[in-house]
């Protein structure tokens, strides 16, 4: 059993293939953590427990003389705020009589098969039944207020994951001002905090920080999970290598307001936290309402941070995103922004798509500015209406026509958004998230639509829906181009506006599903100015989301880098741009663009027909390839060579099949110099005991290729890359 309770002891065990969760119903009935690491068996871990006379550091009432028992420094599974833990908690209520506390002890526990849902959120699911679940059930004495943790275990995936709901069986209105998802108490260790940091263009950049006394947390108060600050942590010993070292990393289902961070107590005890940001949060609960929070996934390693992202990304890729694209092969395609932005006419696409086809592209995607008064970025949002001046034979002769080429046809939309120079806003100002008496704060010149309101919700329905039934769109690109401010909803009353953030973000999810419902076949792509809502719970509805607005190759080394850690490769996606590139003016060769954009779900990005003949081949060779590496990319385990800044002057990663008999070599010289010296790559994820054959002839060992390592050579130029495919011998 994955999930077992002993009745003398009192003791919870989760277990997964390769590590062990423990807890205890402990003492007061109080749910104390006991252990989260390497996979034990035949032990309990109360021994870790121990008990001091701290300072300052008060004790329940029940422990009488007794103290050495203190919550201060007891590790816990969900600490309360106001009843004697100082440290960082995870839920704060406002009881009906103004009173701020809540101590949540034991009550009972179910333990079922399959994994759980959490309404109108996005979830791990399990299709097979081969997950568990446990569910405990806390309850505050004083108020009688239930507190729900959930823990999902997925076993042959290492993963566990952990959600919580709070239910008002109290005889009044409270208001619940934070509420976490998971909260990790690690009694011992000396550890480091990973972090995703960035702005828009540079997205999830890698940032190691050693945990000092004190609290370093991240997180996101802009209505998205943000380009600033990934939804995820990774926690590790400072030893941990790729290949070596305890690991612990974090992933918040949730695409809104988020904290994520870590406390370090006077006792040197580590504390690790993550949910919904209490910041802007207030929730009223009317008796018999319930709150859920969104998911956490955790999963540990104690083999490094390869293990750590292969579990990460099977967990998303067979149990977060869903529908056609799964699994089925995406198609390779052309978008035609960068080509053109506004300025296009059908004519021009039409163009476009011909070359595509020409050159063996699958879909034309038309990106912004084919709706409404939409010539640029100031007017249109809201009015989901063809352009007829752009488009006169409308959206359905055009699809037809790209269609007719053998191509797929596919569509940018901006659902959440509306500019005030539209028709939408003219007619329902009321609609906009904005302040009474206030001016709003302008970002690209639109405002943020209140999808809390079903009324908005079902006009974008009835108006995407309407589009896409009146033309043949086999993809939507879904964009969000600002963060939201001036948080007011004028459908809510005033002791009700501090729940607008989640309950905008409800909203999106609502819509997204009744589109996946109603469009099955239909293909999303996430977007948000790129990558600023990269997080699981939109692979959820989307399984690829554009990776960043900027398409520079060398930038993106470190883009997608940072985004491999927790996100499968299959979910970037990466296209080769035009050079000099739109955002850098950086000129990289085309092969090298390529290489880059393979490790992702791959496309283009620029008018084919302007590039040269020479170009216009390789773009046939690439397409060809990219068909030919698709199942090793997307359904392959991908292993880092080496970090970028790490002081070598290349950056090298892998894919190696499940099976091991095939891999795909990639490398990018980042600094070219003269008299170089030669680079020597070690492979990862090979079998030690095959031959495996190069492309140049050579047979060699994986046991060889893994431990000497391979030379690469000297090459002249800027920016090279080298790509070559390994099969192992029969």
């Amino acid at each position: 059993m994955a999930i077992t309770y002993n009745e003398a002891t009192q003791i919870f065990t989760l277990q997964t293939a390769g590590s062990t969760y423990q807890m205890m119903v402990g003492r007061y009935n109080i749910l104390q953590h006991l252990y989260y690491g390497r996979k034990v068996e035949g032990s309990t871990m109360d021994y870790l427990l121990w008990s001091s006379d701290s300072g300052f550091s008060g004790n329940p009432y029940e422990a009488g003389s007794d103290r050495t028992f203190s919550l201060d420094i007891q590790p816990q599974e969900y600490p309360s705020a106001g009843v004697g833990d100082y440290r960082t908690s995870c839920i704060e209520v406002v009881n009906p009589d103004g009173t701020r506390a809540a101590d949540f002890r034991y009550v009972s526990h179910e333990i079922t098969a399959g994994a759980y849902k959490v309404t109108g959120m996005p979830a791990v699911y399990d299709e097979n039944g081969e997950s568990s679940t446990l569910t405990i059930l806390m309850k505050d004495v004083a108020t009688d207020l239930e507190l729900v943790l959930k823990y999902g275990v997925f076993e042959k995936e290492d993963v566990i994951t952990r959600a919580a709901e709070l239910r008002n069986t109290a005889k009044g209105t409270i208001s619940l001002e934070k509420m976490l998802s998971v909260c990790l108490d690690m009694g011992f260790g000396e550890w480091e905090m990973i972090h995703f940091h960035g702005r828009h263009a540079m997205e999830r950049q890698m940032e190691r920080t050693p945990l000092c006394h004190g609290t370093v947390s991240v997180g996101s108060r802009r209505g998205t999970s943000s380009h600033h600050h990934n939804p995820s942590l990774i926690l590790c010993t400072p030893q941990t290598t790729e290949d070596a070292g305890d690991c612990y990393g974090m992933a918040f289902v949730y695409s809104s307001n988020f904290l994520a961070g870590a406390e370090v107590d006077q006792m040197g005890q580590t504390r690790v936290v993550m949910g919904i940001h209490p910041e802007n949060f207030c929730f009223r609960l009317e008796p018999g309402e319930t709150f859920e929070t969104p998911q956490v996934i955790m999963s540990y390693s104690g083999s490094g941070f390869t293990q750590l992202s292969h579990n990460f990304h099977r967990i998303i890729s067979d149990h977060i995103c869903r529908g056609k694209y799964k699994y089925a092969r995406r198609p390779i395609l052309i978008n035609n922004w960068e080509a053109t932005y506004f300025n296009f006419d059908e004519e021009n696409i039409l163009k476009i798509a011909s070359q595509a086809a020409d050159l063996g592209i699958e879909m034309l995607v038309l990106d912004d500015g084919w709706f409404g008064k939409r010539n640029d970025d100031n007017s249109g949002l809201g009015d989901w209406y063809v352009n007829l001046e752009k488009l006169p034979a409308n959206l359905s002769s055009l699809s037809e026509k790209v269609n007719a080429m053998g191509m797929k046809f596919g569509l940018w939309f901006e659902p959440e958004m509306i500019s005030e120079d539209s028709d939408l806003y003219r007619a329902h100002p009321d609609w906009a998230l904005q302040i009474p008496g206030r001016k709003p704060n302008r970002s690209r010149f639109q405002l943020v639509l209140d999808m809390s309101r079903q009324e908005v919700r079902d006009y974008l329905f009835e108006r995407m829906s309407d589009i896409l039934s009146h033309a043949h769109i086999d993809y939507v690109k879904w964009d969000m181009n600002r963060s939201m401010c001036d948080i007011y909803s004028a459908s809510l009353p005033k002791e009700k506006q501090g729940e607008v953030y989640h309950r905008c973000m409800l909203g999106v999810y609502e819509l997204l599903e009744r589109l996946t419902a109603a469009f099955p076949d239909l293909m999303i792509e996430g977007c948000s100015g790129g990558g600023g809502r990269f997080d699981a719970a939109m692979l959820y509805y989307s399984p690829q989301i554009w990776c960043s607005d900027d398409t520079d190759a060398i930038e993106r080394l470190d883009i997608q880098y940072g985004t491999s850690f927790l996100y499968p490769v299959g979910a970037v996606g990466s296209h080769v741009s035009a050079c000099p590139n739109h955002q850098t003016g950086r000129i990289t060769p085309f092969a090298t663009r390529g290489v880059v954009a393979m490790a992702g779900s791959f496309g283009y990005e620029l008018d084919l027909n302007t590039l040269p003949e020479e170009e216009k081949e390789q773009v046939k060779k690439q397409v060809a390839d990219y068909k030919k590496y698709y199942e090793l990319v997307h359904q392959g385990d991908y292993y880092r060579l080496n970090a970028p800044g790490d002081g070598k002057e290349f950056v090298a990663w892998s894919f190696v099949s499940a099976d091991k008999k095939q891999a795909l070599f990639n490398l990018v010289i980042t600094h070219v110099r003269a008299n170089n010296k030669p680079i020597f790559v070690k492979l990862k994820g090979l079998d030690a005991s095959a031959k495996y054959r190069l492309e140049d002839g050579r047979v060699i060992s994986g046991s060889a290729l893994m431990n000497a390592g391979i030379s690469i050579p000297s090459v002249s130029g800027e920016f090279r890359a080298i790509q070559f495919e390994l099969k192992a011998e029969e």
